[in-house]
């Protein structure tokens, strides 16, 4: 299992432990975290999970694919370290991952 902390707008902290091959996108889902709207489900056809990886994890989470640069363009107050959490599948080395939600999905 993979800690990650999920961090609202307004500071509030959800530390998890995700599974391994679940993206980072269910594991906020399943567990009820507010701010992952995650409207189509995870097929990457919409921005409503937008998060900020914490800088020091943004080599670890891969690279974004030109569909995830694409649906990124829907998101509001994308910074150069946004990403679709249904893009980021978990794994053990993202173990202690920090993302940032933004105010707002929508």
């Amino acid at each position: 299992m993979a800690k990650i902390t999920y961090i609202e707008h307004d500071g509030t902290e959800h530390a998890l432990e995700v599974k391994p091959g679940l993206t980072v996108m269910e594991g906020a889902v399943k567990n009820n975290v507010p701010g992952i709207d995650a409207d189509c489900g995870g097929a990457c056809a919409c921005a409503t999970c937008h998060v900020y990886v914490d800088e020091a994890w943004l080599s670890k989470t891969g690279d974004k694919s030109a569909m995830e640069e694409s649906m990124l363009d829907f998101a509001e107050n994308v910074e150069p370290n946004s990403r679709l959490s249904c893009q980021i599948k978990v794994s053990d080395a993202l173990d202690g991952l920090v993302v940032r939600l933004p105010e707002s999905q929508h």
